[in-house]
């Protein structure tokens, strides 16, 4: 239980992530066979009855999915408020997120029970209102249920967000469905022009909704560039314009098979998987936004520009590190242990993890929180410039993925100096501690997909699911990437700090998911995503050379 409070944080935003997730693809499944599948299966003939039963198959599962993670959210809070405040847990049950949380799963329940009943053919006026009482429970839990002023209007405004997103991208894994079933132009054109049309309604709802919330939750500049939930909304446009401009290169495609249906669709449905993709890290955004408090809210301890310019003008990158024992903790130590041995007693520890304590810090540790990434940005640009050799013919350079091997072996020693192998704090006691814990992370997704990359590499092989393991963890590392939190006690530095963080994410996202298109796609256009991630690598490794924190 202790444990379990300890990093509540951390798996509250991963776990509502995959909710958000499985929300929109579950909503966006009903939507698409409302809108979509059942209208046109007629029209599609065989292939129409394969949709309608692969469709209703995914949103049964999705809505399953979302049941299932929207019970283990109210249990995890429940948990985590009967450690901390000794309240009944039945007690609990009654507050207003947990009721909310209930009945979003008894919905998803009774969506994913039609589903798997009747299929294609389930009746579409329960689903409907029950894909409204989903959504209304959803908002329920947002930032919106929690305002004193103008409640019901920014309730509303959110509704709109994620009925967008279900519309959108929630709707994408039926229409790959579609793409797959239907065997000519003509079908294909059908379903594209019809989904074409969900799409922009989905994203007039996320366009128009944003903006409201950005004007009432944000209110002003500074309060997009110098708080924590302003940033995360930039992270967000970012990435839906990323989704923008594939959806509109795959409107256009879509557009060509009016005049010529026998255009090839497979950069319509390489894309379609990308946006996918870049839709689940928004999602994973969105989770993070509920953990910190509106902009407005935020009156002071905001980052001013002069402040950002200061932190992140250029500097030689620091590639000497202080000595451990002199850092704020092992000297701390070291005092307590002199004290206990004078007085012949048991040491006290200086710091616990996951004790909500922040550990100490001084000028010493500042520098070594550089030198790490510092140092970790020579061996991410050196990886970038020799998988751009690679891709240049130089075939002496496709072994770059073993670099990452000893990039990981420098971050698993010196990314935490308080903590086993260097510190006194063992391995797995320091997991309790979220940071260590998202560190660790890192470091094992570093290991897999080096293996992976470099067996690729070293073979040439580009089919199969190995292949597909450096983009997907590229990309998933950018995600979790735009989780990740340090434990530091002043929130501007805390913010300073995570500003480099969020460009490092979205570089992470367009990495992973160039080399998944470089892998999917034919030539000239996976040529052109084949250059795209070495420079985004080599981009990643300059980022680190800039990072500060003072």
């Amino acid at each position: 239980m202790t444990l379990l409070i300890d990093l509540f944080g951390y798996l509250s935003i991963i776990l509502h992530g995959l909710t958000i997730t499985a929300q929109s693809v579950a909503l966006g499944g009903v939507l698409f066979l409302i809108f979509l599948a059942r209208p046109l299966a007629h029209r599609l003939g065989p292939a129409g009855t394969l949709l309608l039963r692969d469709a209703a198959r995914l949103s049964a599962w999705a809505a399953a999915a979302m049941a299932l993670c929207s019970a283990a959210n109210v249990a995890l809070e429940t948990a985590a408020l009967a450690g901390t405040l000794d309240l009944p847990a039945l007690g609990i049950l009654g507050a207003g997120f947990a009721v909310a949380g209930i009945v979003k799963t008894a919905a998803a329940l009774l969506i994913a029970a039609l589903l798997f009943a009747r299929g294609g053919r389930a009746p579409l006026a329960p689903l409907l209102a029950l894909v409204v009482v989903a959504l209304g429970a959803a908002v329920a839990t947002t930032h919106a249920a929690a305002r004193l002023d103008d409640r019901l209007p920014l309730a509303l405004v959110e509704a709109l967000h994620q009925l967008g997103a279900a519309i959108w991208i929630g709707g994408i894994p039926c229409f790959l469905i579609a793409l797959h079933h239907a065997k000519d132009g003509a079908a294909w054109r059908l379903a594209g022009a019809r989904f074409s049309r969900m799409s922009m309604a989905g994203v007039a709802c996320i366009l128009a909704s944003g903006i409201v919330m950005s004007l009432l939750y944000i209110g002003d500049w500074q309060g997009f560039y110098g708080t924590a939930y302003g940033v995360m909304v930039g992270a967000k446009i970012a990435m839906f314009l990323m989704l923008l401009g594939l959806g509109g290169m795959n409107f256009l495609l879509v557009e060509r098979l009016r005049a010529d249906p026998g255009t090839p669709i497979l950069r319509l449905r390489r894309f379609a998987e990308v946006e996918i993709g870049i839709g689940i890290t928004i999602f994973f955004a969105a989770a993070s936004l509920t953990s910190v408090p509106p902009a407005v809210d935020l009156t002071q301890d905001r980052v001013t520009w002069q402040e950002i310019v200061e932190r992140n003008t250029p500097e030689w990158p620091r590639l000497r590190s202080p000595d451990h024992d002199v850092l704020a903790l092992p000297a701390l130590q070291a005092k307590l242990d002199a004290e206990a041995a004078a007085r012949a007693a048991a040491p006290q520890a200086a710091f616990v993890p996951g004790s909500g304590a922040m550990p100490p810090r001084n000028a010493d540790d500042i520098a070594w929180s550089e030198y790490n990434p510092h140092w970790a940005g020579l061996f991410v640009a050196a990886i970038g410039l020799l998988a751009l050799a690679n891709q240049a013919g130089l075939r002496w350079a496709r072994h770059w993925p073993l670099l990452f091997l000893l990039m990981a072996a420098f971050l698993f020693v010196r990314a935490d100096p308080e903590v086993w192998p260097l510190g006194e704090i063992g391995f797995f006691e320091s997991l309790r501690d979220v940071e260590v814990l998202q560190h660790r992370a890192f470091v094992l997704l570093i290991v897999v997909f080096a293996l992976f990359e470099w067996r690729v590499q070293a073979t040439g092989r580009r089919d199969g699911w190995t292949p597909l393991v450096f983009p997907l963890m590229a990309a998933g590392g950018g995600a979790l990437l735009l989780t990740h939190s340090h434990a530091i006690a002043n929130v501007k530095d805390q913010l300073l700090i995570e500003l480099t963080h969020t460009p490092l994410a979205l570089v992470g996202v367009v990495i992973g998911w160039s080399r998944w298109l470089e892998l999917r796609l034919n030539p000239p256009m996976s040529r052109v995503a084949g250059w795209v991630w070495p420079a985004g690598l080599a981009i990643a490794g300059c980022i680190l050379l800039l990072y500060r924190e003072a």
